[in-house]
């Protein structure tokens, strides 16, 4: 009898020889997909999702579906159903928090398309398991699955003030806005009990550095005493990533992340203590929430957002299957469409690394998306990708015992 790719299990020859997407992966390390331009017709979905990781039981409250081990390992291991139906009632994943003792704080980056040149992440991994985000790959660099390890192997910084203190004293230290938010969420779940965020900003208030911050969580209300001293000091800027108005479709796609109610009513209450606020729609993923676009600009900008930004869907390295795979899971009858029109705007690939195209895309379909985001902003009165952003004020840094260092403009 002939096996065909429809009935082999995970692994077996016919499924590589049958796939274009196999074949192609199977002369790759580890399996990761390329971005080359995929065939009209190409098969969609990863074995996973024939073949499910891992039961609901044991994935509950989480983004990913599965946890293949990382790029970087010799060996890649899975589990997998022995037959003896073990797998049927799998308990949840727990969250594990391991302290980091870090050696730095402020990470530099010299990316053209990216408006600051330096970050802090409090954290590693995220528990809000966003199914999307674009910072999962980089949990491979510590030996682990950028899948539901990403979200449930998380790493904290509990020296990260202390280490902020020694950087910032530094002479020649030349001052530029800290951006955080930029890979993993500074108030995510975990900060209630380790508040490393908290003590970071009463650090940058303490020299009067200027601090960008983006979070999916409502909880950054908790430090609004500290942002607003922060305001009257035009030294922070704040924005609330909103993806979504569906509460249900938030909650497959952000299980973990606040609700889009409470996000935006964070943003009022921002906007009430004086702080400046703006709202970043991301990601914009095509015949999902793209249709929702006036709709989200309209409720930030009610609840008081002064801006808003947006970034198109990338899928780099392990991302796109663990996407495709949530597609196949939550929305079956989409998920062909939706890669489709990721492709289209992608030059025919499921990414495009390129500089200042990789987070708006190209081709029409994206420059419409652009355009609508672009009017509807104007009608809002939204200042539209930050071009209309008040810049924080550099001049008033100094280290405490020390005096006023003079900002380079």
């Amino acid at each position: 009898m002939t096996t065909s790719r429809e009935t082999a299990p995970p692994g077996h020859p016919a499924q590589q020889a049958n796939s274009p997407v196999g074949n192609r992966a199977a002369k790759r390390p580890h399996g990761l997909p390329d971005h080359r331009p995929v065939p009209r017709g190409a098969a969609l979905v990863p074995p996973s999702v024939r073949e499910p990781y891992l039961p609901e039981s044991g994935r509950r409250g989480r983004g990913a579906l599965t946890n293949r081990s990382g790029r970087y390992e010799p060996q890649s291991r899975e589990l997998a159903d022995d037959g003896w139906d073990n797998l049927e009632d799998v308990p949840a994943l727990k969250t594990q928090v391991t302290a980091e003792n870090a050696r730095h704080i402020i990470t530099r980056n010299a990316s053209p398309d990216i408006p600051f040149d330096r970050s802090i992440n409090a954290y590693r991994g995220c528990e809000h398991g966003c199914v999307y985000c674009f910072a999962r790959p980089t949990h491979a660099y510590m030996g682990l699955s950028p899948g539901l390890d990403f979200e449930s192997k998380l790493f904290a910084k509990p020296n990260a003030a202390q280490l902020l203190e020694k950087e910032l004293s530094r002479e020649g230290y030349e001052v530029a806005p800290i951006a955080m938010g930029t890979n993993t969420d500074p108030y995510q779940p975990i900060e209630q009990r380790y508040r490393i965020t908290r003590s970071i900003l009463e650090v940058l208030s303490a020299y009067n550095h200027p601090v960008t911050i983006l979070t999916k969580s409502a909880r950054i209300v908790r430090d609004i005493d500290i942002l607003s001293s922060l305001a009257e000091r035009n030294l922070v800027h704040v924005a609330l990533s909103v993806t979504t108005l569906d509460a249900k479709l938030a909650r497959a796609l952000e299980p973990r992340a606040s609700t889009p109610t409470r996000r935006i009513e964070a943003i009022g209450l921002l906007s009430e203590a004086g702080i400046p606020v703006g709202a970043m729609i991301a990601p914009i993923i095509p015949a999902l929430n793209d249709m929702e676009i006036e709709k989200l600009l309209t409720g930030v900008a009610y609840a008081g957002a002064r801006e808003a930004n947006f970034v198109i869907l990338r899928l780099p390295l392990e991302i796109r299957d663990i996407f495709v795979e949530w597609l196949h899971e939550n929305v079956p009858d989409r998920a062909t469409h939706v890669m489709s029109l990721i492709r289209q705007m992608r030059g025919g690939k499921d990414y495009d690394a390129k500089w200042a195209e990789r987070q708006s895309g190209t081709g029409p379909y994206a420059w419409q998306i652009a355009r609508r985001f672009e009017i509807a902003s104007k009608k809002l009165g939204l200042g539209y990708r930050s071009r209309d952003t008040t810049p924080l004020d550099r001049s008033q840094f100094l280290v405490p015992g020390r005096g006023k260092q003079l900002a380079l403009l």
